[in-house]
């Protein structure tokens, strides 16, 4: 017996805890009517128990580190010169070894800083993308009429989000929602271009403005992102960057007007 095709992508939202409360309720109440799909759900929580057990994983090796720091300086020739081989002691080296070990670690994290949060957000935006379009809950007002929109997310969120018609240049607008990004309600304006469903995902930003090119791909899916009149937009979909571009650019333009 096997699992419901229709009810699979659900199976793994309610695993991972991707699902809204309301169809968390409705996945967990076919669970109970569906043999097919409790047997597969409870196939699915015996592997992930497995892929987390101890046995499961792999540990590098202790010499990784020292192999990954001195390939490092050897990339750096003024740092090859300066530093000598001997001087590596159980795998680190010492601070004392100048400037220029210090450049390579502080640009080491720097780059971790940076772009770890920003992988994360990129999951989780991509997440919230591919989840709006699995469960039915695309939109939670559904209409091209931007006066509908935009007045629907009054009271909803402590923002004013900018909702355009944008049908004149290929992107009409499907509607809008409530979504969840980075532990706070975002407002998800959603457009359309040919077959393909862009949201754009609006919250309260800090900083200033700009609109400086910020892309991303995770899993298959282009993001762009910007700053704007205290906002932070980032647009996500699985169309081509450029249809992406194109989409930021004419937003950027019509809210300056």
């Amino acid at each position: 017996m096997s699992a419901c095709s229709d009810k699979e992508p659900l199976l793994h939202g309610l695993l991972d805890g991707e699902l809204d409360a309301a169809n968390v309720l409705a996945c967990e109440a076919h669970l109970r009517d569906c043999p097919g799909c409790a047997a597969e759900f409870e196939r699915l929580l015996t592997l992930r128990g497995t892929l987390r057990s101890a046995g499961a994983r792999y540990t590098a090796p202790d010499g990784l580190r020292a192999r990954i720091v001195a390939k490092l300086a050897a990339e750096l020739p003024e740092t090859r010169a300066k530093v000598p081989a001997r001087r590596v002691r159980n795998g680190f080296f010492p601070w004392a070894f100048g400037g220029s070990m210090a450049a390579v670690a502080a640009a080491l994290a720097f780059v971790l800083v940076i772009r770890l949060p920003m992988q994360g957000l990129a999951e989780e935006l991509v997440a919230d993308h591919v989840r709006s379009t699995l469960v039915s809950h695309l939109t939670d007002v559904e209409t091209s009429d931007r006066h509908v929109v935009k007045p629907w997310f009054a009271g909803k969120v402590d923002f004013a989000p900018p909702v355009l018609e944008l049908s004149d240049i290929g992107f009409p607008l499907v509607g809008g929602r409530l979504d969840y990004v980075r532990g706070r309600t975002v407002a998800a304006i959603v457009y359309r271009r040919r077959q393909h469903i862009i949201n754009v995902f609006v919250w309260p930003a800090a900083g200033v403005d700009t609109a400086a090119v910020t892309t991303l791909r995770r899993d298959g899916y282009n993001l762009n992102g910007w700053r704007r009149g205290g906002l932070q937009f980032w647009a996500v979909s699985d169309v081509d960057p450029a249809d992406l571009q194109q989409l930021k650019s004419a937003l950027i333009a019509r809210t300056a007007d």
